[in-house]
């Protein structure tokens, strides 16, 4: 029996992969499913550039604003929500389009997770407690001191795969890494095939777009949001609370920092997310038969046509 159909549309943030999938949902008869490991928190619409009411209205949207900022999210809890949402558009005679930025959520999806035991809540608690503690930097130094290998593929103020790091090594005795390599074994035959189009603008165009997209956040009730997030008084370690601009204009509201110094604190640290996640993408197992666009879907609207007419005719043949 064939696997059904399934369309990947990702790349960095700010490269125009809400309007790419709403147009292909259109022509498609699509269901767009949220890849985004933001996306998925009720309180952060606009700090994430969640798709608006109008547009979702326009084409079935799933897993989008469906958790509590509370609750953190996770690869494999994000999975099961995916494949459920898969199912369901299947049963309506619908394609699923995948659409975001983030590559652990593609990799999960495409390739399945690694089986690793659970490292404990007493090894929880001591990564949270030197997370506060000593703050990612210095805690990633640590982690590299026991655990080099995983430590070489963490980014240094990555505080929460840190964190999750060091639990790790410390309720199961072994790295992270380790335990990837140990249990990391072939997926199995996922139940769809896929088809990955890439969004992969030059840098300056994405420069450009977080900008504008930052300060239009802001002029949309972006500081309202953190307000409220931070009424919650959350545990400033979860997911949520390090949401691109979240810290900043956190760190704005306490009196800390100028707005101005917070919007260029956001787009600096934004603008450093995306090289990571065009890279991510660009070695992706589907890379070799990603369907790549140069540029930022919306610089392309004079050519959308022309544009959309290829893009249908390759998910179509890809499929």
């Amino acid at each position: 029996m064939i696997p059904p159909h399934a369309l990947l549309v990702a790349g960095p943030t700010a490269s125009g992969k809400s309007a790419l999938a709403l147009d292909l949902a259109e022509r498609l008869d699509g269901t767009i499913i949220n890849t985004d490991s933001m996306q998925v928190y009720t309180e952060l619409r606009v700090l994430t550039a969640r798709p608006t009411p109008e547009e979702e209205a326009r084409v079935p949207h799933r897993l989008y604003g469906i958790r509590p900022a509370a609750q953190p999210g996770s690869a494999a809890w994000w999975r099961a929500q995916a494949l459920a949402a898969m199912d369901e558009a299947r049963e309506q005679h619908r394609i699923p389009i995948l659409a975001g930025g983030t590559g652990l959520y593609f990799a999960a999806l495409t390739q399945g997770l690694s089986d690793i035991p659970d490292a404990g809540p007493q090894a929880r608690a001591e990564a949270r407690a030197l997370l506060a503690e000593l703050g990612a930097p210095a805690l990633h130094r640590r982690l590299a001191a026991e655990d080099p290998a995983t430590a070489e593929r963490l980014n240094p103020n990555d505080s929460q795969r840190i964190a999750r790091a060091w639990e790790v090594w410390r309720g199961t005795g072994n790295g992270l890494a380790a335990w990837q390599a140990q249990f990391a074994s072939p997926a199995p035959e996922p139940p769809w095939r896929f088809a990955a189009i890439l969004l992969d603008p030059p840098r300056d165009e994405l420069r450009t777009a977080i900008t504008t997209r930052f300060q239009a956040m802001l002029l949309h009730g972006a500081i309202d949001e953190v307000k409220a997030l931070l009424a919650q008084n959350l545990d400033a370690a979860l997911p949520a609370m390090r949401a691109h601009g979240v810290p900043e204009l956190s760190a704005c509201l306490r009196g800390e920092i100028s707005l101005q110094a917070a919007a260029r604190r956001t787009e600096l640290v934004t603008g450093q997310y995306t090289k990571r996640q065009a890279t991510w993408f660009r070695h992706h197992p589907l890379a070799s038969r990603m369907h790549t666009i140069h540029a930022r879907y919306a610089d392309l609207t004079q050519f959308s046509e022309r544009i959309l007419a290829d893009l249908v005719s390759f998910v179509r043949s890809a499929g």
